[in-house]
């Protein structure tokens, strides 16, 4: 496996990945960090749970799109070469469906772990009140991260039995958008669209006081049923999504 996920990091040394998971990133951290020095002594109080409400809504919109780009890379570079039958022939195609989506991982499993970096990098500047969650940040990581590959392994199955790459890329503007709007709606209901786990795993609320134009944020409990659901709802993805590669024709 070893071998195989290394050959992946050498197909597309060329293709820039790492660029694109950059910028994208990068736009998300600077509207994330968009007008922190100014907030007061009541908003820095809650600085830390402001970055936590905020980072999954900005999540839905961006992730999707993310693991689109990154799992169209890793798989159209096999359909213009027509290279799989080849790959077949070399390994099983099981393997190269794992080593693909291991690839993938690490750029999405990076971008959280800089996010992590970046919320506790401001808040330590800003001067947000009390140290960093710890707790609350491993949190974030466990959920984001868990969201990201889920919606990256469905990436990536549409990327390899669709040649035409922006049937997947479609897929993965549209789930933004229907991830950001089924936010506005009660929570159990994005328990049935997986984009809209950012927001099912959300930890933290917000009161809004149309009066004051205060905000108070405010920690909830965690959603463990639906992060068990989510965790089958990726095994059933890797599960169906490999057995349909490996019965493709190549």
């Amino acid at each position: 496996m070893i071998k195989a996920l290394a050959m992946e990091f050498q197909k597309i040394r060329r293709r820039k990945v790492w660029a694109i998971v950059a910028a994208l990133i990068s736009v998300q951290i600077l509207l994330a960090l968009w007008g922190v020095d100014r907030m007061d002594a009541h908003e820095l109080s809650q600085g830390w749970m402001h970055f936590l409400y905020q980072f999954p809504i900005l999540n839905s919109i961006m992730m999707p799109v993310m693991a689109a780009v990154v799992a169209s890379r890793l798989c159209d570079i096999e359909h213009k070469g027509q290279t799989l039958k080849l790959l077949h022939t070399v390994m099983p195609a099981g393997r190269l469906f794992a080593a693909k989506f291991l690839c993938g991982a690490l750029y999405m499993l990076a971008a959280a772990l800089l996010q992590i970096m970046v919320i506790v990098s401001a808040g330590l500047v800003i001067g947000f009140e009390g140290s960093p969650p710890l707790d609350k940040l491993l949190y974030y990581l466990l959920f984001t991260t868990a969201v990201n590959l889920t919606i990256l392994l469905l990436q990536q199955v549409l990327s390899l039995l669709f040649r035409n790459q922006m049937i997947p890329l479609t897929v993965g503007i549209i789930g933004s958008f229907a991830g950001l709007f089924i936010m506005f709606f009660p929570q159990n209901l994005g328990r049935f669209l997986l984009w809209g786990y950012y927001g099912v795993l959300m930890f933290v609320g917000l009161d809004w006081d149309r009066a004051t134009r205060i905000a108070d944020f405010y920690y909830v409990p965690v959603d463990w049923t639906g992060f068990s659901i989510l965790a089958i709802m990726f095994c059933m993805i890797y599960i169906i999504g490999r057995a349909l590669f490996i019965r493709k024709e190549m």
